[in-house]
C-alpha cells in the first residue's frame, strides 16, 4: 500500500483518491475547532497560501476523539473553519485517528511514522504527517509544534 491507495470523502461527502495528490507534498493534519491548537488553523493557511502553487497541499481531517473537541457537522465545521481561519486547503469528512476505528489512512500513517519512543497511537488533535512528492511518508509532528516550525523542512521539499 501506499498513500495513494486510500481513498477520503470531502466535508460534503465526495469520495476522492489520495492519487490526486501524487506528486505533491502533503501535510496531513488532524483538526478540531474546540481545542486549545484550534489557532494553528491560522498557521496551516499562511503555509498553504505560500506554498499552494508550488506542489503543496495540506489535507484536514476533522476528528472528534480527543475530549469531543470536533461535535459540528460537516457544515459547521467548515464554516468555523472559513469565517474564523480563512481556511481554503481541503478539509475532509470528520474521521477516526486512533484507535481500532481509526481511518485506514491514519493506521497506515501512524505505522510508517511511528510517534515519540515508537508509539503509532496519534496522541491528540493537530498531529501533522509529512508525505513527500513520492508518497513516502517522511516524519510525525507533534500537536504542539506549529506549522511555522515545519516552513523550512516543506520548502526544502519542494
Amino acid at each position: 500500500m501506499s498513500i495513494y491507495d486510500y481513498q477520503v470523502n470531502t466535508l460534503a461527502g465526495e469520495e476522492v483518491s489520495l492519487s490526486k495528490y501524487e506528486g505533491k507534498v502533503l501535510l496531513i493534519v488532524n483538526t478540531a475547532s474546540k481545542c486549545g491548537f484550534t489557532p494553528q488553523y491560522k498557521g496551516l493557511q499562511e503555509l498553504y497560501e505560500k506554498f499552494k502553487d508550488h506542489n503543496f497541499e495540506i489535507l484536514g481531517f476533522p476528528s472528534n476523539q480527543f475530549k469531543e473537541q470536533e461535535p459540528g457537522s460537516a457544515d459547521e465545521i467548515e464554516q468555523f473553519c472559513q469565517v474564523n481561519y480563512g481556511v481554503t486547503f481541503p478539509l475532509f469528512e470528520k474521521v477516526d485517528v486512533k484507535g481500532n476505528t481509526a481511518h485506514p489512512l491514519f493506521q497506515y500513517l501512524s505505522k510508517e511514522a511511528p510517534g515519540v519512543m515508537g508509539s503509532k497511537a496519534v496522541k491528540w488533535n493537530f498531529t501533522k504527517f509529512l508525505v513527500d512528492s513520492q508518497g513516502k511518508v517522511l516524519d510525525r509532528y507533534a500537536p504542539a509544534t506549529t506549522p511555522d516550525k515545519i516552513e523550512s523542512v516543506i520548502e526544502g521539499l519542494l
